[in-house]
């Protein structure tokens, strides 16, 4: 992963990884691969754009709502907001 956005490790233990990632305009995660289930929970409403091997699409995120999603997840998260956009990441081990 060697994306542009900004990525603050909170928890990194045996059970889980808790981590912050904050988008300026266009910042992106970078190609990456899930090897675990996880739970994103946004912390603002606004909109990203997820690029995958079979095209791209678009995710309406709503503050404070959480998702799911299991491992083997492999996309890079685009911010396709006006302004800056975050969200925190709960990777299960």
């Amino acid at each position: 992963m060697a994306g542009s956005a900004k990525a603050t490790v909170f928890i990194d233990n045996e059970r889980v990884i808790v981590t912050e990632y904050r988008f300026a305009v266009g910042d992106n995660t970078g190609w990456h691969r899930h090897s675990h289930d996880y739970v994103v929970v946004p912390l603002m409403d606004g909109r990203v754009r997820l690029v995958t091997a079979e095209g791209d699409s678009f995710a309406e995120m709503k503050k404070g709502v959480p998702y799911f999603r299991t491992e083997g997840v492999e996309h890079d998260v685009v911010n396709a907001n006006d302004g800056e956009y975050a969200f925190i990441e709960i990777e299960l081990k």
